[in-house]
């Protein structure tokens, strides 16, 4: 591919308290097969408390802007990157993921070859998938489907003219920015497209319960928040977790105040609320077994994660409406958030 100004491209780099991670996320975008002179290199610090400035500082090609807010939100530092170039193509990467050094001139051929293409990603990889049950998770769902696709994650080559049209990110949600971008993409008549390719390496550094329910409270959330903004959107996902969620929890709760009433009638109905929660373990292995091609102990795991992430997305869902009924919406705090990753 012949490298122009046609073919320019802005990388913007977001990141909060990341000093873990950001160095070899920047060198591996200096090692990028791109003819650099056509590579303009962002990163867009949302509030830092550690030494994740004094890293970007180092390297030249690197312009820093400063955001240092109160509240960071992903969406707005995603804008404030991509405002400040001028490139017909924008690559977004978070601070944790490694840029493969063939993503960029795979992407723009593909996206090339249809003008109605609108955005484009690859494959993001985790790192370290064999560190924990949670990385494993993620690296099995991050590339689900391939072709034209409804949404995208975090690592995306979008055109310039398809953020100028949207507006770009909103800047106001915590959580779900991307895939709802994404949805204002398509209603537009712009395809998104994965191919099956390496892009990024994602350390997700997952290795504790809290950090997984902490993930999972902030997903029902944004399933929450997105589908109020958009109600085609989501809606299956909010049902689900309200109805096999809230009717499981709910039938528990009322067997343990029947107890000392009614043993029986307590126990069965504990154990159809059981049931219910339990549902993808207890019937859906085989299906996962041949939809994701995994080994009977894998889909196990898989559908044991399947069962029990419901209750904390149901926390993050009624924590947006309550918070939507007294105007106290979630907020991200710089000093709260950081980037992990592991060495």
């Amino acid at each position: 591919m012949i490298q122009t100004k046609d073919t320019k491209i802005d990388i913007v780099i977001i990141g909060l308290n990341c000093e873990k991670t950001l160095e070899k996320c920047i060198c591996s975008v200096l090692k990028i097969d791109y003819n650099m002179d056509f590579i303009d290199i962002y990163y867009v610090d949302g509030g830092f408390n550690d030494n994740s400035k004094k890293i970007a500082q180092k390297y030249s090609k690197v312009n820093i802007i400063e955001l240092n807010l109160e509240y960071p939100t992903p969406g707005k530092q995603r804008n404030e990157g991509w405002l400040k170039g001028n490139s017909k193509y924008v690559q977004f990467i978070d601070s944790d993921t490694i840029l493969d050094k063939n993503w960029l001139k795979k992407a723009v051929n593909e996206i090339k070859k249809d003008k109605k293409i609108g955005a484009i990603c690859g494959n993001r990889k985790e790192l370290y998938p064999e560190k924990s049950i949670f990385n494993w998770i993620g690296n099995l769902e991050w590339n689900l489907a391939y072709g034209e696709i409804s949404e995208f994650g975090g690592d995306v080559l979008i055109k310039r003219e398809v953020l100028e049209k949207t507006k770009g990110y909103n800047s106001n949600l915590v959580a779900g920015e991307d895939p709802e971008l994404s949805h204002r993409i398509i209603k537009l008549g712009y395809k998104i497209v994965r191919i099956n390719t390496d892009m990024t390496k994602h350390d997700l550094a997952m290795t504790t319960v809290k950090q997984y329910l902490k993930r999972a409270y902030r997903t029902g959330y944004a399933f929450a928040e997105v589908n109020f903004l958009h109600n085609e959107m989501w809606k299956t996902e909010v049902k689900r977790i309200l109805k096999r969620g809230g009717i499981s929890l709910g039938l528990i709760s009322i067997g343990l105040l029947l107890i000392l009433i009614n043993r029986i009638l307590a126990i069965s109905i504990i154990l159809l609320g059981i049931y219910i929660l339990f549902r993808p373990r207890l019937q859906l292995v085989k299906k996962f077994m041949y939809n994701l091609k995994l080994t009977k102990k894998e889909s196990k795991l898989y559908c044991w994660h399947l069962s029990v992430i419901v209750l904390p997305q149901l926390i993050g869902v009624l924590r947006y409406y309550i918070g939507k009924i007294l105007n106290k919406p979630l907020r991200n705090k710089k000093n709260k958030l950081s980037t992990g990753g592991i060495n």
